[in-house]
């Protein structure tokens, strides 16, 4: 590389904007699960009014998204978008020499290879119809059995909203017709390892569990809510299911990493 290259090289937009250490614990905050303000502020030990400014910063990039809380309008949750943070890493990689693009699209979802049922989620919502049924059916799925998956509600509906059976057969070739929802009480002697809450409600409203599971919240604006038939909130549906889809393939490496207090190290 010549001289002159070498002095009108930058370094990449990202990189710029993730080196800095206040923005880097933000982001591997939000690595981790959504957050308030507050929380974040909490979490790095950095007054609100800071928070929200770098936060401004790396929604701008297009890295971080804020969504209305469901349970206070006053409240926002923001969440981290992973996908775009690899192909942001990856692009970086790239500027320096083009063999170190490792992503050339979706990565192939990692096994968790782990015993069968070494290693228990449960995924909270409100009415357990739509959500957290997705979310289980999912990681069932992405696991093949090998994660211990349940779903429950706070306050569950009678039955699975059809949409969610409809969304699991024609998008991910699930049969979710055994499903129904339960209350998050009948689950309360069950030790979990991750607790995952996908309604802002609910993760006010979840209860303590035993064995101190690990708690995370994704927060997912419910697809039941919008207005019009079934066949008109449906375009919801996929939406959800595809949200929740890209969070539990990058809950796998968590999962594929957890070990109990009898696990050997």
């Amino acid at each position: 590389m010549s001289q002159e290259r070498l002095a009108t090289t930058t370094p990449p937009a990202f990189l710029q904007l993730a080196a800095h250490p206040l923005r880097w614990k933000l982001l591997a905050a939000l690595a981790e699960g959504d957050h308030r303000v507050r929380e974040l502020g909490a979490r790095i030990d950095q007054p609100q009014n800071l928070v929200s400014y770098h936060l401004r910063l790396l929604r701008n990039a297009g890295l971080v998204s804020a969504t209305r809380s469901s349970f206070d309008g006053r409240d926002s949750y923001y969440h981290l978008d992973l996908d775009r943070c690899a192909q942001e890493l990856a692009d970086s990689g790239a500027a320096l020499h083009p063999a170190l693009c490792r992503y050339p699209g979706r990565p192939d979802v990692p096994p968790v290879d782990r015993p069968p049922g070494s290693v228990a989620v449960l995924f909270v919502c409100t009415g357990n119809g739509a959500r957290s049924p997705i979310a289980e059916a999912l990681l069932r799925h992405r696991t093949g059995g090998a994660v211990t998956v349940a779903s429950a509600g706070t306050r569950p509906k009678p039955a699975l909203h059809a949409n969610t059976v409809r969304v699991l057969h024609e998008s991910f070739g699930i049969d979710a017709t055994g499903l129904q929802p339960r209350h998050v009480d009948t689950l309360a002697d069950r030790p979990f390892d991750h607790v995952i809450t996908l309604c802002d409600r609910a993760r006010e409203a979840c209860p303590e569990l035993p064995a101190n599971p690990r708690r995370m919240h994704w927060s997912i604006p419910d697809p039941a809510t919008a207005d019009g038939t079934d066949s008109a909130t449906y375009p919801a549906f996929r939406h959800v299911a595809a949200d929740v889809d890209t969070r539990v393939r990058h809950l796998l490496p968590v999962l594929a990493t957890t070990h109990r207090q009898e696990d050997p190290p």
